[in-house]
């Protein structure tokens, strides 16, 4: 698994290194002290996945994060925004912007190096303190901001399955709410990723807002 890390202070560049580079099948392949050196190296090097800070010089992680994984890119590069401020904006941008997961620094090596797995194999992840800061993003949206539009024939189950998963449940979580194997789980949300043409889970909690399928506090 290849992976550039893009932040500004070389301190984090070196703890990021050391801590994903005690991993056999992690490698660092790249480094960039400012948004646009990410971008520069991350299409130089193609990785599997870019750390990348969101307060970086001469471009910001959120604006880099638009050139490599936004809409209209024509070959995406996934990027896992890691960062010490947990702010709403910061949170709806990166994610907006094309980021495959949020997370704050303060997390530990184990989980940094679960979530760097989980987001380069295609899914996305969002810290669960991050998904509340997400969902009161939508609280403070107004009613005529939100795309009110006719959701795809959905099975029960599918239906159920982004309920839950709007709400920040795994798939652990969902399959014992739903009472189901976890591999059923899994089959529901590839089906349902497809259904409501989502890349993943993060991308379906901001969907299920979006369309009024959830409502803030409920």
């Amino acid at each position: 698994m290849r992976v550039v890390i893009a932040d500004d202070q070389a301190v984090v560049r070196a703890g990021f290194r050391t801590i994903l580079e005690s991993e056999p099948d992690i490698r660092i392949v790249g480094e960039a002290a400012d948004g646009e050196a990410a971008v520069r190296v991350a299409r130089q090097v193609v990785p599997d996945l870019v750390l990348m800070d969101v307060r970086m010089p001469v471009l910001d992680g959120i604006a880099a994060t638009e050139q490599l994984a936004g809409p209209g890119v024509a070959q995406p590069i996934a990027v896992l925004v890691v960062t010490t401020f947990d702010l709403d904006e910061y949170v709806f941008a990166a994610l907006r912007g094309g980021a495959h997961g949020f997370l704050l620094k303060d997390i530990e090596p184990d989980q940094l190096v679960e979530a760097v797995h989980v987001v380069a194999s295609g899914q996305g992840l969002v810290a669960p303190g991050v998904t509340r800061r997400l969902i009161a993003e939508f609280a403070r949206a107004s009613k005529a901001e939100r795309r009110i539009e006719p959701l795809p024939d959905l099975t029960r189950r599918e239906h159920d399955t982004l309920v839950l998963i709007a709400s920040g449940l795994s798939n652990v979580e969902i399959a014992r709410a739903l009472v189901v194997s976890v591999s059923t789980v899994k089959t529901h949300v590839a089906n349902l990723l497809a259904k409501i043409g989502c890349r993943d889970r993060v991308q379906a909690v901001i969907y299920a807002y979006e369309h009024g399928v959830v409502e803030p506090g409920r």
